[in-house]
């Protein structure tokens, strides 16, 4: 009788990579029988607990209980530097978010890229400012226009359909299989295919069953929250 050769593993291939929200898995091939595979499972890039190695410890505002909804995503935007805090220890999880501000956190979340025009037609915005790069790359990417020809109105607060819609339109405008049933949402709205499309992904609910309030305020925790579920998850 010929003894079993046994498994000699390879050094493994990394087929899905880990990240800040999910973990990652590796597989492994016999090298004496190729058709002898492993898995193993490759742990998140990080695993907050909510102590030192958290990283909003910082912020005596940010709810980091086993209930929150929002402290992973918040951890995620400080560690992307989407967005820090309002001040050194407080991230103001409930502030409305700005319409300079949304861009901005989806402007970082893509990278920074530089526009590739800098010609600027709007006279609220000017090309030294914090969000300007931001604004530009938005309109440019087709993710947003202005408020009007010549105005984007960035201190203008962010709603809930507007954000999903800059999101929808950052992913390529895909088509959800059905339409969202809420009564708040016309088929007409401009929003109703981003919102359809969000809820499908899992980026957001509605604030009830039949009611989505697209023209609700947008918070600083909702925004990072829905970037990190359409990024991330």
């Amino acid at each position: 009788m010929i003894p079993a050769l046994g498994h000699a593993w390879d050094e493994g291939v990394v087929t899905k990579e880990p990240t800040l929200a999910s973990e990652g898995e590796k597989l492994f091939t016999c090298k004496n029988d190729p058709s002898h595979t492993r898995t193993e499972v490759i742990a998140k890039l990080y695993d907050c607990d909510g102590g030192d190695n958290c990283p909003s410890k910082d912020f005596t505002d940010v709810d980091r209980s086993a209930k929150s909804w929002s402290h992973e995503p918040i951890d995620w935007a400080v560690l992307k530097e989407i967005t820090n805090g309002t001040t050194k220890t407080t991230f103001s999880p409930k502030k409305t978010c700005t319409r300079a501000e949304a861009v901005t956190f989806l402007w970082r979340a893509a990278g920074c890229p530089e526009p590739s025009d800098v010609d600027n037609p709007f006279e609220d915005v000017t090309l030294d400012s914090w969000y300007a790069k931001a604004v530009l790359w938005a309109v440019e990417e087709g993710i947003t226009n202005g408020t009007s020809a010549t105005t984007f109105s960035p201190d203008d607060t962010c709603t809930r359909g507007q954000i999903v819609t800059f999101l929808w339109r950052m992913q390529g405008e895909p088509e959800a299989k059905e339409e969202s049933a809420f009564s708040d949402v016309s088929a007409k709205d401009y929003y109703a295919p981003a919102i359809s499309w969000a809820v499908e992904e899992g980026i957001t609910n509605g604030v009830s069953a039949t009611l989505f309030a697209p023209k609700d305020d947008c918070t600083r925790a909702h925004i990072v929250t829905f970037l990190f579920r359409c990024f991330e998850q």
